[in-house]
């Protein structure tokens, strides 16, 4: 088994990095080389705008090349309460705001040319408990009369052709969502702001930032640049770099690790008897399970398998001998079914899982996607270029308030506390 991203594994690398120091002067710098930052820079660069992307390992390092590869539609939340939360009207729009970033990363791909799988599947939300069933079909009446009519409620005798598992009592079924091959979608992005007159660099964390006039001075171990207005595109990653200046971000990034195991190629018996419906599906606990095909027919299949940072191998190999034991309990037909990859990347959470994208600190931001990134990001990197433009009707996100988490300065000391809170719903739920 392999201890690496399967889409860092199965995609080809960034080739176009720059190879000699930062230096020079732009009108915008990027920190962060995901799908928002990318995208951020390949819109600024096609609207004429100087852009230099700073990122502190490679190309889709983070987040963007080590989830679970679902582009699905709609919130970390029920419906109904994110209406509570953010007011109906607002929470209206940040429901279309998935939709619309789901449907521009469509447009992305077909713009550039970027083969990655990408494919309209519909995402399965699973009710794991009977008593889970009467919430997920309230949920899904408030959805499908108020905001996204393409969808389904699925009786449990339903799912047989959905799913291969006796563990489900009932689905949601959403219509837009999507899958793609995560590794080469953000590879094709950086190809395209690269195209289109982006310089982007690899291995430079940005290590300082002080005002240079009516701009920025931005160091890195590589040298140092000019700019007039900064991006941070960091996310749950706002917190691994020390010395990074990204002090307002880590005060309320949690940052939690969400880990995942990709098996053998399965034969298509195999797949017939555990996931017929080739759809993107997610389990309906606190502490669940998301899972899909990969485009080379392995079961790609995640969770938050432990309320801890991925760290190392060993880390991660523990993560994976408990994403083993829920995968045999789900599927018991897949017990002897190789791993070939296991891997571990962070999620950026706020405290209400809402995402946020504003200025603050001197430095627009997009990040605090909650587990919905890959989804969101593209969107939010378009949004970035357009603030950065002075352009500030496309923020979905425009005004929420985004205060510190308690007693939170970058490490979440209080996950096992956490996990240990959700772990207790799951059990009487």
């Amino acid at each position: 088994m392999q201890f690496q991203s399967y889409w860092h594994a199965t995609s080809t690398p960034f080739a176009a990095a720059e190879r000699g120091p930062v230096e020079g002067k732009v009108d915008v710098v990027v920190i962060g080389a995901g799908f928002t930052g990318l995208n951020a820079a390949r819109k600024l660069a096609r609207e004429g705008v100087s852009v230099a992307v700073l990122e502190a390992r490679h190309v889709g390092f983070g987040g963007s090349g080590r989830n679970g590869g679902h582009l699905n539609n709609g919130m970390a939340h029920g419906y109904g309460e994110a209406k509570a939360h953010l007011g109906e009207s607002r929470a209206k729009a940040l429901w279309q705001a998935y939709d619309r970033s789901i449907d521009m990363i469509e447009d992305v791909i077909a713009e550039e040319d970027i083969a990655c799988d990408f494919r309209r599947c519909g995402k399965l939300k699973l009710a794991s408990k009977p008593s889970h069933v009467a919430g997920l079909r309230a949920n899904f009446e408030t959805i499908h009369r108020e905001v996204d009519a393409d969808t389904r409620f699925l009786e449990k005798h339903e799912l047989a052709d959905e799913v291969g598992s006796e563990q489900f009592h009932g689905g949601m079924l959403y219509g837009k969502s999507a899958m793609m091959h995560m590794g080469r979608y953000v590879t094709g992005l950086a190809d395209a702001a690269h195209r289109h007159g982006a310089r982007i660099w690899e291995d430079a964390p940005v290590i300082g930032r002080t005002r240079d006039g009516g701009g920025w001075l931005i160091e890195t171990p590589k040298g140092s640049i000019r700019a007039e207005r900064v991006i941070a595109a960091t996310n749950a990653y706002s917190n691994s770099v020390g010395k990074a200046p990204l002090g307002f971000f880590k005060k309320r990034i949690i940052s939690v690790g969400s880990f995942i195991v990709a098996t053998r190629p399965l034969s298509d018996a195999e797949i017939a008897a555990t996931l017929p419906g080739n759809r993107t599906y997610v389990t309906s606990m606190n502490i669940g399970n998301y899972f899909r095909l990969s485009p080379d027919k392995r079961m790609i299949f995640g969770g938050r398998a432990r309320f801890s940072a991925t760290s190392d191998q060993s880390s991660d190999a523990k993560s994976g001998k408990v994403l083993r034991a829920a995968l045999t309990e789900m599927f018991p037909q897949m017990a002897k079914v190789e791993l070939d990859y296991c891997w571990g990347g962070m999620v950026g959470m706020t405290k209400d899982r809402f995402p946020r994208a504003g200025e603050a600190d001197g430095m627009l931001y997009g990040m605090g996607y909650s587990g919905h990134g890959a989804q969101m990001s593209t969107l939010m990197g378009q949004v970035l270029a357009d603030m950065a433009m002075g352009r500030n009707d496309t923020n979905p996100l425009r005004g929420l308030d985004w205060p510190k988490v308690p007693l939170h300065s970058g490490k979440p000391w209080f996950l096992p506390l956490v996990g240990m809170y959700f772990g207790l719903k799951d059990r009487i739920s």
